[in-house]
């Protein structure tokens, strides 16, 4: 009669479990966790601006205006979560989001109305992201060198455009939607904008196969290849789907300030993979979150508003901002050494 034959001893915990709920349990603890941790940072700094300045930030007018400017940066962070999900970077989404806003604001371009500033925007954003995407997908260029070249030259690019000189929009059109008339029962058309990117991102990233493909490429791309997945096609739509925000924030960043600047964009790269890396995306990629991305977007605009209620000087924000993202990426790298 043969006896059984014991596990060796510290051999457990790497038997297979039967069933995956478990660790489907965990993994929505530790994002519940993560979201709740953004939504009480949030709030205290909501606590914070209204015990600093509560008659300024608590004011309706003031919380439209941060809502506003957030939903600029934050179209382009729902673009820069897909790529940083897939293992990517994008350095020139700023340069990107000048180069659409200037371009589109010309003379020429404003003769066409409403429609032509609105497809120019886009065009120039898809236009950008689509040479991104060749040269990163199908010519082997690391996406950090890439996206350098581009900010280079699209920069360069909207300087040319404007000899450095502010563009002014004089479409009726774009200027009414940046008035006050315009907003819906107290919702800033631009927050509509930001509002519907934000559902059309999460719903794409978590309930398609694009999403899965894009986490799927992130996690592992030789895994992800093996298994029947167009890599290089996969990198070419996210860095489209990129140039397409920053074609969108540049429209929303026209509204909003009534013209088109070379400056425009300014350190939004940064912005939006702070936002994306505070928000729990892993910045080496295969995982990816939508609505924490949107809460690291609030958290910065927050902070910034309170920043100049407070007239604290810039160079101060920035370190705290500098701290933030450090703080975010050394919890990313202990829970990652935990799991």
């Amino acid at each position: 009669m043969t006896q059984p034959v014991s596990p060796p001893r510290g051999s457990a915990d790497k038997i297979p479990s039967t069933t995956g709920a478990p660790a489907w349990r965990a993994l929505l603890f530790r994002a519940d966790v993560r979201t709740l941790s953004l939504l009480g940072v949030l709030a205290a700094l909501i606590v914070i601006g209204g015990i600093t300045k509560p008659d300024e930030f608590l004011d309706t007018r003031n919380l439209q205006l941060v809502l506003t400017q957030a939903s600029v940066i934050g179209v382009v962070t729902v673009g820069m979560t897909f790529v940083i999900t897939s293992g990517g970077i994008d350095l020139s989404v700023g340069a990107i989001v000048a180069l659409a806003s200037v371009w589109a604001t010309t003379l020429a371009t404003q003769e066409y109305g409403f429609g032509g500033i609105l497809l120019t925007s886009v065009l120039v954003g898809l236009g950008c992201g689509l040479v991104n995407g060749l040269l990163i997908a199908y010519g082997g260029m690391v996406p950090f060198i890439a996206t350098l070249a581009m900010l280079a030259s699209a920069r360069g690019l909207a300087l040319q455009i404007t000899d450095g000189k502010t563009q002014i929009v004089t479409v009726d059109g774009i200027l009414d939607l940046g008035e006050r008339d315009a907003y819906v029962l107290g919702v800033p058309p631009l927050v509509m904008v930001f509002a519907v990117v934000t559902i059309i991102g999460w719903l794409v990233l978590n309930r398609t196969t694009f999403g899965r493909r894009t986490v799927a490429i992130g996690g592992n791309a030789e895994a992800a290849r093996l298994a029947g997945i167009d890599v290089r096609r996969q990198r070419l739509y996210l860095y489209l789907l990129s140039g397409l925000c920053c074609g969108i924030a540049a429209f929303l960043l026209i509204i909003l300030s009534g013209s088109g600047q070379n400056t425009n964009g300014n350190l939004y790269e940064l912005d939006a993979i702070a936002a994306a890396i505070i928000g729990g995306t892993l910045l080496s990629g295969g995982r990816g979150t939508i609505t924490g991305s949107v809460l690291g977007v609030l958290i910065f605009t927050t902070i910034t508003n309170i920043f100049a209620l407070n007239n604290l000087q810039s160079d101060v924000q920035q370190i705290a901002k500098g701290a933030i993202i450090v703080a975010a990426v050394l919890v990313q790298r202990r829970t990652a050494s935990t799991t």
